[in-house]
């Protein structure tokens, strides 16, 4: 064959593939929304078009007998029936697995499991079905924390509105007392409205407060702080209530942890976690504050003598509104023993440990609880901070997860 010749079949068979290609797109280009399988056959017959149109332009430049050239069009139509049906059963496998996958999608979307067949046909369609298995689970994961936050949340209002509830009826009758001239002791009866009014106002701080931790809202200027300062302080504020209760309030460990931290707040959640330890240990135990360096945290460990925390409810401890006994205490104006009145700083709402948590948490540390020899442990884990590094003190913004704070102490403990 001259080269001539071989350079005219090669052209034409150029312009045959351009055509015929070109015609092929204009044709998937109406049918883009058609089945898979209809768009692979109609791949699969452009491919069989270019090489009939080949085959002919080569027919005509050489020289081939009638009986030659009758074999060979049975030769491409045989290669032909075959590349067709191959191509419908490759279209109708992979048309089959991408309705299972979207019916998948839907089971997924009405919160059932989507029980793909495994395994499917290729690695990409391997790949989205497991990938959609775990999106299944973070969905059903996710739902089941927006059920118990949002449970939480009803009780957690429920129980306030009746915090709120008692002081104001008792304010009432105070009023109504006062105003009727029947108030044996009027001095007595403003200290207790007065009291009552400040209570009421701590419980509403708290609410806000916890509402910007899960908000992620909290506003902290991280700065070096001593955490043994922020214990010492907290224990010369509550030793007068462990005083009263007769209880020990005692504070030991390591005189200097320096961590970067947010005084005001990290302060509030220290103080919170000891005032805790003091109301729901036994009169006559003793409470221990502790600071201390462990491995690359500093931790500020409080334990106390509560006698122990049940197993089952240690990881209930810091679920927003969870407590150990359902029915409520008495509130108005007195303390968890109902015989004396509430500490200063303390709102009877039942959200310190969820405070507690997303303060340190929003610093980035963890809160951790465990029980002891006549108590439990909680410790409140910071990153430490080396000395001799420079000062930095950033502002930043506390942006913690709604979850991030979700606890509650039990009124059991």
């Amino acid at each position: 064959m001259q080269t001539a010749e071989l350079l005219a079949i090669v052209a034409w068979a150029l312009v045959w593939a351009v055509v015929i290609g070109a015609t092929s797109l204009l044709l998937l280009k109406p049918l883009r929304r058609t089945s898979i399988a209809v768009q692979i056959c109609v791949v699969v017959l452009s491919t069989v078009g270019v090489l009939t149109a080949g085959m002919v332009s080569a027919f005509n430049a050489m020289v081939i007998s009638a009986r030659d050239l009758e074999v060979m069009w049975y030769v491409l139509a045989i290669a032909s029936a075959v590349a067709v049906a191959i191509s419908l059963v490759l279209g109708a496998r992979v048309s089959r697995n991408a309705k299972l996958l979207a019916a998948a999608a839907r089971s997924i979307g009405r919160g059932q499991p989507p029980g793909l067949p495994a395994p499917l046909m290729s690695s990409e369609l391997s790949e989205l079905a497991d990938e959609l298995e775990r999106s299944s689970r973070m969905l059903a994961e996710s739902r089941e924390r927006e059920a118990a936050v949002e449970n939480s949340r009803r009780e957690l209002v429920s129980w306030i509105s009746h915090d709120l509830r008692t002081p104001l009826a008792s304010m009432r009758a105070m009023a109504e007392a006062l105003e009727d001239g029947m108030a044996s002791d009027v001095n007595g009866y403003y200290r207790k409205i007065i009291s009552q009014t400040d209570q009421m106002a701590l419980m509403v701080n708290d609410l806000l407060e916890l509402s910007k931790i899960q908000a992620g809202t909290l506003r902290l200027r991280a700065e070096p702080l001593d955490l043994y300062d922020l214990a010492s302080d907290a224990i010369a504020d509550l030793a007068p209530l462990a005083a009263r209760r007769q209880m020990t309030l005692d504070g030991g460990g390591v005189r200097e942890c320096l961590a970067l931290a947010d005084g005001p707040s990290l302060g509030r959640a220290v103080r919170n976690v000891v005032l805790n330890a003091i109301l729901y240990s036994r009169p006559g135990s003793g409470v221990t504050v502790e600071v201390g360096r462990d491995g690359e945290d500093a931790v500020v460990s409080v334990m106390d003598g509560c006698g122990g925390i049940a197993p089952e409810d240690i990881p209930h401890l810091f679920e927003t509104g969870w407590q150990k006994n359902p029915s409520r205490g008495s509130s108005g104006g007195t303390g968890p023993s109902g015989t004396e009145p509430e500490p200063a700083g303390f709102s009877g709402a039942g959200i310190g440990l969820s405070m507690v948590a997303g303060i340190v948490r929003a610093h980035g540390g963890s809160v951790t609880v465990e029980n002891v020899a006549g108590g439990c442990r909680f410790s409140l884990r910071l990153p430490a901070r080396d000395p001799a590094r420079p000062s930095e003190a950033p502002q930043r913004s506390a942006r913690t997860s709604r979850n991030v704070a979700d606890g509650k102490v039990p009124r059991g403990h």
